[in-house]
């Protein structure tokens, strides 16, 4: 059985692990039940499926969407591993090679969507075909409470008991009370073996601002950012579509989706999303858990998130491939009137209304931070050693001052209204604009009639904003909106508590540089042109671009611009099955031309034996002839020469019995003396 670092390099191209994964994959090996929270770009599918390879049978993986299974099946295959998904997308060809396969006992990894758990005819398959794990993939789908809820995932349990094998859940969107709802649904409340390893990623650049022309803003962040692939989340379906629109005028190349298109629309966009560069898609939020693209350089929101751990989630899908990314939250008050709203109409109970106004609070507390973004969004996560350097404030610090007597100020009216009016109105008294509607109600006699002229009304706009945001007053759905004050006003009111509030200077995060490229303007011509080869490959095989390799293993080919095999081998995602097959096309485009290499030494490029298979070359050449040049030629094939460098024989009957007496008798005592050297 191999070794996890050996398969970790030849079958995926890595030399070492990243942070947290060898320990996970030791665990998933060894057959304990594991939970692990990872940062999205953490690589935890590599957790599940190079278990897969060490362990006998087959890893059953249970995945939300199609063209996430699909596109994980296609990049296993590309490395040379047996690996299938049986769902509905499959035409009747894939689905017989996948039986195929199954009945060879050649399949690893087989993946299946949760809604084939209700079917018995499933069940009954998978306790015919050896399986040895399940590995649930977004476990956070099994929440009831979450956005992601998948009702099938609640049948992983029952599975789980039918086939006694042990279970491997992995999620990126966990916070506490999403764990523990995790090993109640799927482990049957045992704790499993868990590993949290942090929600931070460092390559993601944070950023808020709040909304001044939101169709400008998100204009002015594309076009920073032009040729690179993105996602731009709206609220409504028609905004998808207007603002889709708007970047195409502006001369990006932009696709919108949302749940309302024909669901071969939808599929085209994904479909294009994954093969091009550069292509923006702008969506609701049903463009999500299936984005498997690791190089989308930024995602940015015209609207509001839902929560907290929707926000990480959607944010999360830039950068997976570790290379710098940028986001942009844009927000204002109606967005937060409208996500109070939905909290307080929808038909959770009042425990669950009460929870998801917490996490709207966290959220709105990380887009009105007044110091640093990153260390506000781990904070929720539990997470208080940070270091940042990587978000807007830690980028300009904040202009805050004691806004305390401004919220003081607004809480007077909002209470001597009767707390039945929305900011508009409260700001009319508090300037003290004479309008018909606050005649009509003898509001310009009250005390706090024209006491806030110190500011403009933008500026109130802002005071009441950050009011929302601070969750000192909350919109009121049976009063048509009007602003409420909640518990934690009193303090503030009394003047027992201070309020400090951010000057509202209407930045643009958008004007920002764009991060770097990932090389160097001296490499950028032949990244370019290596993209190109990739391109050219991925339309012949009809697969995504990344799929072939990432941005990250181009970029590498193109700074350090391997001259052969040998050396292509240890570009980082270059796997045995992936040198093979595009070793050539891609030296080809770096260097003009190919070094020819025989058969047998193509197959040990880039591994230890290869340099012991060139020394053993060596050292036969010169006695070719024998140790005095007058002999008849001799000389071992190829094939012979790799099994030499790879059995690596310790004395000479060993050789012998590799080579045969007459080769053993010229070349033995050499390549003995070559295998000491190496040791």
């Amino acid at each position: 059985m191999p070794a996890a670092a050996t398969v970790l390099s030849d079958v995926f191209g890595f030399e070492n692990f990243r942070p947290g994964q060898e320990e996970i994959v030791d665990a998933v090996t060894r057959g304990d039940n594991v939970l692990a929270i990872m940062p999205t770009g953490g690589g935890k599918s590599l957790c599940f499926q190079l278990p897969a390879l060490l362990r006998e049978g087959v890893t059953v993986v249970i995945s939300p969407l199609i063209a996430l299974m699909r596109d994980q099946v296609r990049a296993l295959r590309e490395s040379g591993v047996e690996a299938g998904a049986l769902t509905s997308g499959n035409t009747d060809e894939e689905t017989a090679q996948v039986w195929d396969a199954l009945g060879a006992g050649r399949l690893k990894l087989l993946y299946i969507a949760p809604e084939r758990l209700g079917s018995h005819a499933a069940m009954g398959m998978l306790r015919d075909i050896n399986v040895s794990l399940i590995a649930v993939d977004e476990a956070h789908c099994v929440s009831q409470w979450g956005h992601d809820f998948r009702p099938d995932y609640l049948r992983i349990g029952e599975l789980q008991r039918a086939l006694d094998v042990p279970i491997a859940a992995f999620t990126a969107t966990a916070d506490a009370e999403t764990r523990a709802e995790i090993v109640q649904r799927l482990f049957g409340g045992l704790a499993p073996q868990t590993f949290l390893h942090g929600f931070d990623r460092p390559n993601i650049h944070l950023a808020f601002a709040s909304k001044d022309n939101p169709r400008r803003q998100i204009l002015q962040f594309a076009a920073a950012r032009k040729g690179q692939s993105g996602i731009v989340y709206c609220g409504t379906r028609a905004k998808t579509e207007t603002l889709a629109k708007a970047l195409r005028e502006d001369g990006h190349s932009a696709l919108h989706y949302h749940g309302g298109m024909d669901p071969a629309e939808r599929r085209d966009t994904e479909a294009s999303f994954q093969r091009e560069d550069g292509l923006i898609v702008v969506a609701t939020v049903a463009f999500g858990m299936g984005v498997d693209k690791p190089d989308i350089r930024w995602v940015a929101h015209a609207d509001l998130p839902k929560s907290i751990e929707a926000y990480y989630q959607e944010i999360g899908r830039a950068g997976r491939d570790g290379a710098p990314a940028e986001t942009l939250t844009l927000f204002g008050p109606d967005d937060i009137r409208l996500r109070r709203s939905q909290i307080d109409e929808g038909l959770a109970p009042p425990e669950r209304r009460a929870a998801d106004h917490a996490r709207l609070n966290a959220l709105l507390g990380l887009a009105e931070a007044l110091e640093c973004r990153r260390q506000n969004l781990l904070a929720y996560f539990g997470e208080t050693d940070v270091t940042c350097g990587k978000c807007d404030l830690c980028d300009t610090p904040a202009d805050v001052f004691d806004g305390t007597e401004a919220v003081r100020k607004a809480l007077s009216a909002i209470l001597r209204t009767e707390e039945w009016f929305g900011s508009g109105h409260l700001i009319d008294i508090l300037l003290g604009n004479e309008t018909d509607r606050i005649r009509e109600r003898g509001h310009d006699a009250l005390p706090t009639y024209g006491v806030g002229r110190e500011y403009d009304k933008r500026q109130w706009q802002a005071v009441f904003r950050q009011m929302m945001g601070h969750d000192l007053v909350r919109p009121n759905p049976e009063r048509h909106g009007a602003l409420t004050m909640t518990d934690d006003a009193l303090p503030v009111l009394r003047g027992e508590q201070s309020v400090w509030l951010r000057r509202d200077t209407i930045k643009t995060a958008s004007r920002r540089p764009a991060v770097k490229t990932l090389v160097s303007e001296e490499h950028a011509p032949l990244m370019s042109a290596l993209k190109a080869k990739r391109r050219a490959l991925a339309e012949a095989a009809k697969v995504p671009a990344y799929i072939i390799f990432n941005d990250k293993t181009l970029a590498e080919m193109a700074e350090s611009r391997p001259a052969n095999l040998d050396e292509m081998a240890r570009i980082g995602g270059v796997g045995a099955k992936k040198l093979a097959t595009y070793g050539d096309a891609f030296l080809e485009v770096i260097n003009g031309d190919v070094q020819e290499m025989h058969p047998s030494r193509r197959k040990i490029a880039g591994r230890g034996d290869a340099t012991l298979y060139d020394q053993l070359l060596e050292a036969q050449s010169q006695l070719l002839r024998g140790p005095e040049g007058i002999d008849k030629p001799m000389s071992c094939s190829a094939s012979l020469l790799a099994k030499v460098a790879s059995a690596r024989p310790r004395d000479a009957d060993n050789m012998a019995r590799l080579l045969g007496d007459r080769r053993a008798e010229r070349f033995g005592t050499a390549f003995l003396d070559v295998l000491r050297d190496v040791d």
